[in-house]
């Protein structure tokens, strides 16, 4: 029997219709975990094919709940562990299979002044080079566009490398410039910034450079623990430093 308009099948059709979200709607869901996100990311990870959202015969994107846990699950774990998205791709393969998918560690927290030796405790000479991300995605992890990241790289404070693409480093130097950003500061007040970064690290290569040119295997590692240990030490010096004049700034 044909079912009539306001039968127990219009009915199911339309719950389906209520289940379903407007990008709008899913900004709204997502901002409370990822403040940053913005329709354009959100736009851009569909490009990647990393969520596929219905569309209404008009062209209208349409979520589905696991639609929104997969958005959540790509920006968690680029904002923790730093993943390029041909590598979350995979992952989201593999979920789909219901296969179980290993994580790398956390990627290095924000450090508070009080604790600046944890933070150099990841000092690492050389990042992974399967952390590098390309320019599109460094944006979708930062929320910046690409005016805002081309003066970044103006004053040097943001550089890809000669592949094109951006490390770990960069992707956390970003960020903190993004939040740096809202309390008005800009790239250019940052300049001082990066050159006290340089020379404190020109003081860490005087040290080393003698040890790293040994043609010893072992003196040249430890140069690399003698660069760990340096940079840990410069961290909590300049932190202490800042502690300090702030402190005696606001009294």
């Amino acid at each position: 029997m044909p079912r009539t308009s306001g039968g127990a099948g219009s009915n199911g059709a339309a719950a389906a219709d209520e289940a379903l979200l407007s990008i709008g709607a899913v900004l709204g869901r997502l901002r409370d975990e990822f403040p940053e996100i913005t329709i354009s990311k959100i736009r851009f990870l569909e490009a990647e094919g990393l969520v596929e959202p219905q569309r209404t015969p008009s062209g209208y994107r349409k979520f589905s709940a696991k639609d929104v846990e997969r958005l959540g699950y790509v920006l968690r774990v680029q904002r923790d562990h730093y993943l390029p998205l041909r590598v979350i791709r995979e992952h989201l393969d593999a979920l789909d299979r219901g296969e179980q998918v290993a994580l790398p560690g956390p990627a290095e927290s924000r450090e508070s002044l009080d604790a600046p030796a944890a933070a150099a405790a990841a000092f690492d000479p050389e990042p992974p080079a399967e952390l590098r991300i390309g320019r599109e995605e460094l944006l979708a992890a930062t929320g910046a566009d690409g005016a805002e990241l081309a003066e970044w790289e103006s004053y040097g404070l943001v550089k890809a490398g000669r592949d094109g693409g951006y490390d770990a480093d960069a992707v956390q130097i970003a960020r903190l410039i993004t939040d740096l950003g809202r309390f008005g500061l800009e790239p250019r007040h940052l300049r001082a910034v990066k050159a006290a970064a340089d020379r404190e690290a020109g003081l860490v290569e005087q040290v080393v450079a003698p040890l790293r040119r040994h043609r010893n295997p072992q003196t040249r590692t430890h140069a690399e623990t003698t660069a760990r240990e340096l940079a840990e030490l410069s961290v909590r010096l300049h932190a202490a430093l800042v502690q300090s004049a702030l402190r005696t700034r606001l009294r």
